[in-house]
């Protein structure tokens, strides 16, 4: 099995050798967006895909789960969720979080930790306006998490929900956004040799103290 494994070593030779040479001098949410933009441009798949990860205060166990990026503010990285799924639950007893963006195409990825909020209303009411009527009516359907006794039984209460919104759906007070505020930035860029490049931002009240660290 190792041995297989080693030949699917990528080498990280396809890089730019100048991808991290200005980002020292840079806000981190500046550098996020330069290599946000840049996985778009480039058409790295779902390149707004990211890893959410959350720790139930109780036993301790992390939890990690892939979702959405819908908005990234100035100064706050933004999903939506179910306020009563598991995540959710985990992160109203422990709202220190941490999420993950990796493009392998472009051999990067970025660590983030901060704590997590949820939004004001009136902003989940904008966003769930604006999703299709069948995420709607799939955001009442939905008791996410919890057990299903079949995926008929889903669908058939997502027919029901919309009959009861023949026209405009509401948003459920159970469904809303999130706000993570990062304290900590860690921007990954593979190299040759295992020799990767990779550069933290750090939170100290109001400034950023930046070094680089050992790959």
């Amino acid at each position: 099995m190792s041995k297989h494994l080693d030949r699917l070593r990528d080498e990280h030779k396809d890089f730019d050798l100048n991808a991290l040479s200005d980002v020292f001098s840079k806000d981190p949410f500046f550098a996020f967006q330069e290599w946000f933009d840049l996985a778009c441009k480039s058409e790295q798949p779902e390149p707004n895909a990211v890893v959410l990860s959350t720790v139930d205060q109780l036993s301790m166990q992390p939890s990690s789960r892939v979702l959405y990026l819908k908005e990234l503010r100035k100064k706050a990285f933004v999903f939506y969720t179910n306020y009563q799924s598991n995540k959710a639950l985990e992160m109203e007893s422990n709202p220190k979080v941490s999420l993950l963006f990796f493009w392998p195409g472009l051999q990067r990825q970025i660590r983030i930790q901060g704590v997590v909020t949820k939004i004001d209303p009136k902003e989940s009411d904008a966003y769930f306006d604006s999703r299709p009527r069948s995420s709607q009516l799939g955001a009442w359907a939905s008791e996410q998490s919890r057990v299903l006794k079949s995926r008929e039984d889903l669908e058939q209460k997502s027919i029901e929900i919309g009959k009861e919104f023949p026209e405009k759906v509401e948003r459920p007070d159970f469904w809303g956004g999130y706000a993570v505020a990062p304290v900590k930035f860690e921007f990954w860029q593979g190299r040759p040799s295992r020799l990767h490049d990779r550069i933290v931002f750090e939170r100290s009240k109001d400034l950023w103290n930046t070094y680089r660290i050992n790959p």
